[in-house]
Order: structure tokens, then sequence, then C-alpha cells
């Protein structure tokens, strides 16, 4: 039997039975106007409830994307009307990949720092991730024919209406379903806007090296990293084309999976770097399940010094713990050495002499 064979119609139909979010008139405008709560909005009152009244109408009526345009011929159903946003931010992507293939250009890196902790918010002081992406920055920048890029990820923290929010997990529904870039936001009803990954996608795709740095945080990778990661799922098998699901059918996207979905690796063959530290416990599992999570996509290891775990002040008062950083030199070296790894390692593999057994070889499972 065939895939499609083995499934009946009833296997495809999506289970429901959660019970619904929806809000009534009232509570949702309630909602609306807190966010103006300051005293500075109270001679608009007038103006805020026709904004709210607005606000209801998209709401009610589910308005997700009110801005479209006919698909065109290059997709599957070229009359079907698609979201201004995604479009853009697939224009975004392509352009991103066209740099990324461009042999003559240089070598890019991208810097992650995964602390959400600054001196722009409540703890009042930077990070170590980020003293250490500086630290990576400087040597790199010093690199002939070498471009880096920072992402800041404790901007989602210090900055205003700077949001990853969070996956809606479409690809357990269907591969298919999950949509390169993601077509979930911006969801204009719901107020799910000014997300930040129509940004960060062409980061990672222009990429050709990519360096992760983060804490632990309750024996897992910070929420800013993971929102990100999550994020990054359409990127590991999604689908370049909504059309094809006519947006979010789950039927039709379950249909297109059991004929044989070929899960599109749309980050495959870049090379990274992982650096996780902690003070107690933790950072051996979160710097394998960071690399683990970054092999799944095909992207490449840039060698054992380019993937550490450390402890800083192992046990000491987290009042001092950046001058427990300051005085081990041994570790600022590492992350020296981590950096310089992986540009080798992207050197290599961009002139072709990077080896790297298995490879090309057909795998069993697609994911």
């Amino acid at each position: 039997m065939t895939q499609v064979e083995a499934a009946s119609p009833a296997d495809l139909e999506p289970r429901k039975g959660s019970p619904s979010p929806r809000l009534d008139e009232t509570e949702f405008k309630r909602r609306i106007l807190n966010q103006f709560s300051d005293p500075a909005y109270g001679e608009l009152d007038g103006e805020l409830a026709k904004v709210a009244a607005a606000a209801w109408d998209a709401y009610e009526n589910s308005r997700k994307s009110p801005r479209t345009r006919v698909a065109g011929p290059e997709f599957a159903d070229p009359g079907y009307e698609l979201s201004v946003d995604w479009l853009t931010a697939r224009d975004a992507i392509d352009q991103a990949r066209q740099r990324y293939e461009k042999s003559d250009d240089p070598h890019r890196i991208l810097l992650v720092n995964g602390s959400s902790r600054s001196e722009h918010t409540c703890p009042g002081e930077l990070s170590k991730s980020y003293r250490m992406v500086e630290l990576a920055r400087s040597l790199l920048d010093q690199q002939p024919g070498v471009e880096t890029k920072v992402l800041d990820l404790s901007r989602v923290a210090s900055e205003y209406g700077r949001h990853i929010h969070p996956c809606k997990a479409c690809f357990s529904t269907s591969a298919a379903l999950c949509h390169w870039p993601c077509s979930c936001y911006p969801n204009y009803s719901l107020g799910q806007v000014h997300d930040w990954m129509n940004d960060i996608y062409p980061l990672w795709v222009e990429a050709h090296g990519i360096m992760i740095i983060t804490p632990v945080n309750w024996y897992q990778t910070s929420s800013p990293l993971k929102l990100m990661m999550d994020r990054l799922v359409c990127a590991d098998g999604g689908n370049p084309d909504p059309t094809s699901t006519h947006g979010k059918h789950a039927v039709e996207a379950k249909m297109l999976e059991m004929n044989g979905w070929d899960y599109p690796r749309h980050l495959a063959g870049r090379l990274f770097s992982v650096i996780v530290h902690g003070d107690t416990e933790g950072a051996e599992n979160v710097r394998r399940s960071l690399s683990d999570w970054l092999k799944s996509m095909e992207l490449i290891p840039a060698g054992t010094a380019a993937e550490l775990d450390r402890y800083i002040g192992y046990w000491e008062p987290y009042a001092t713990n950046h001058v427990s950083y300051e005085n081990d030199l041994a570790f600022q070296g590492e992350v020296r050495n981590a950096a310089r790894t992986l540009l080798e390692a992207v050197s290599a593999a961009r002139s072709g002499t990077q080896i790297s057994a298995g490879r090309q070889l057909e795998q069993p499972r697609k994911k």
C-alpha cells in the first residue's frame, strides 16, 4: 500500500475539542484599552473608543491578513490571495539566499546572543553572553573578507514592540501546513503583530556560519532563544507555497504530506558553533541539545573547538559573576578559538576543501 492508501479520510480529519478562546466584546475592549492606562491618554477617551470598536470588528470577523494580492503564476494556485506581509518576508529571504550563494561575497558570520539580560531593563547589567559575543566579534572583525552581524535576543525583553511570538505547532498537524517563512504572523485580528522573525529569517539564510552563545536558564536555553528555535521549524521541512494548502487548511496539508513530502532543508550546509555557560548545572545538556537541534536541520558542526560548555564562577555568588568571567582568561581564549574554528570551517566549506563524511548520503528517514 502507498501512504495515501494507508490513510482513510477519517485518519486525516483534524481532531478537535479544546475550549474556545474567543472573547466577548466587553472583555475584548477591556484588554485593548488596558494598554492605555497611563493618565497621559486621559484626553483621548473618545478616540480610543473608536480604535477599540475598529479592533473589535477586525477580531469578530477574524481578519488575520487584511492586505493581500493575487499569488501569480509561480505558485500552485495562481489566483489565491496571499498576504502582502508574507510575500514581503519571502522576498527578503530570497534576496538573503542569493547573497549566501554568491561565491565572491564575504564570509558572513551571525553571532547570536541568547541571554535576555541587559542593563536596559530590570537586571540593570549586561549579560556575560553578550560580552562573549563582543569578544568573538572583535576577533572576527579583524579578519579580511569577513562580515559579522549580531542578533541580540535580549531586545525581546528591552525594546518596545519587539516580539518573537510562540510557534503555533502547525508542523505537528502536517509538515505542509508549516509555511516557509512562517505565515502564522502577523495576525492583525488577534493583535499578534511586531513579530521579529521576518527580520531574523534572512539573517540565518544569508549566514555562512552561525555562533550561538547562551546561558543556562533552569536547565534549558533562555526564553528568547527557545522562542526563536521553535519559530525556525519552518526552515526545516516547511512549505514554501501557502497556496498549495490554501492558507491553513489542515486536510489539504495532510493530503500533501501523505502524497510524499520532501522536507526541504532551507538552512542546510551552514556551519555552526555553540557556546553554553552556566553557574551550577545544565551546561552540558543545553550544549548537546543545541548541537543536536542544529544538526537535525542539516547545519554542520564547525569542529570540536567550536562547541563549548563551561561553568563560570561555579557555585559562586551571582553578584560577582562578571568578575568571575573577567578572571577566567582561559575561557575567554576558548571563546576566541571557537570563533577562529567557525571561520576556518566556513572558509574551507566555501572553497570546497572541507570534508564532511556521509553528508551526501540519502537519508532513509526525511524527518
